[in-house]
């Protein structure tokens, strides 16, 4: 089977959130699967002396405007949250911690509930007790995320996890790697399906 499509993203990125609405249904298309991989862009940006795209002078205010322009244009569900951006390392480890113990489906499915939690209903996904509820309306123990979410092990791996995408390369997000070949930003997606098809673009 070809190789499955790395997906980086953090869950304060609203073109990450927005990825995460159709990666998926890209890859599947041409038969391949999307392994996800939630980062911490904090630490990205401090390594990369870059910063978040709302707090970058004149850009941030550009990026706003073409955020809610581009989910006009793509009929995605959005609206601004009430604040941009968040910690999000709670998030990201529940999400670990579910993909180390259901399985990748199952984190898939989680992330993109944390996604619309934020991007869609504006809940505080910062908030560590936000995530574990978001996790019991999904069918997960709620005790057992909790304990999950302080493990060692998965601090060790959302750390491991951002240091490799680094190593890989990757900046921002979402950043997607299908057969080595990067690809960052939702803007590339048409990018990606062309490749997917043709091998090469």
């Amino acid at each position: 089977m070809a190789a499955a499509l790395d997906f980086y993203f953090d869950f304060s990125s609203p073109y990450g959130y927005f990825a995460s609405t159709c990666i998926d249904e890209l890859a599947a298309r041409h038969g391949r699967e999307v392994q996800w991989h939630p980062i911490l862009l904090g630490a990205v940006f401090k390594a990369t002396g870059s910063a978040p795209l709302p707090l970058i002078p004149l850009k941030g205010d550009y990026s706003m405007h073409d955020i809610e322009r581009t989910a006009r244009f793509k009929g995605i569900a959005y609206r601004k949250p009430s604040a941009l951006p968040i910690a999000t390392l709670g998030a990201a480890r529940a999400t670990l911690w579910v993909q180390s113990t259901q399985g990748n489906a199952a984190a898939a499915a989680f992330a993109k509930r944390l996604f619309k939690a934020f991007f869609v209903e504006d809940q505080n996904i910062s908030d560590g007790a936000v995530v574990i509820e978001l996790g019991r309306q999904s069918g997960l123990d709620a005790d057992a995320l909790s304990e999950g979410m302080q493990a060692g092990a998965i601090k060790e791996q959302l750390r491991a996890g951002t240091d490799l995408a680094m190593a890989r390369g990757v900046f921002g997000s979402p950043y997607v790697i299908v057969d080595g070949e990067p690809f960052w930003g939702f803007d590339r997606f048409d990018q990606i399906e062309a490749w997917l098809k043709n091998g090469k673009i």
